[in-house]
């Protein structure tokens, strides 16, 4: 069993996973600020898989994942126009799986929710 939430990033310029992103998963506390919940850097595959323990129960609330395409893009010399990418999402259903997907060039990107 896989972590509840997890991410995939592929870089759409290159056509290719996006290996090295480091990742902050944050869940939001209400009158405070965001609370670290993980971090984590994506594979060889574009992906991370086991941030949160395989069997962690989630809590309604608002989320969020934070990309360092910066030092992604740094790393392939190549410039960006996004240094990081803000994925905003809500859990509702704490029994439901969330694949949360980053599609990403250096001058665009985009998101939804995978399966």
């Amino acid at each position: 069993m896989k972590s509840p939430i997890t991410t995939h990033v592929l870089d759409t310029a290159l056509g290719q996973p996006a290996e090295g992103v480091h990742v902050v998963l944050q869940f939001w506390q209400a009158g405070r600020d965001w609370q670290q919940l993980a971090e984590a850097l994506t594979n060889a595959d574009g992906r991370i898989l086991e941030w949160l323990p395989a069997g962690a129960r989630l809590t309604p609330g608002t989320y969020r994942l934070m990309f360092d395409t910066r030092a992604y893009f740094e790393r392939r010399r190549a410039a960006t126009f996004f240094p990081m990418v803000p994925i905003v999402f809500e859990v509702c259903d704490v029994d439901q799986y969330y694949h949360v997907p980053l599609l990403l060039s250096p001058y665009g990107y985009s998101t939804y929710r995978g399966s």
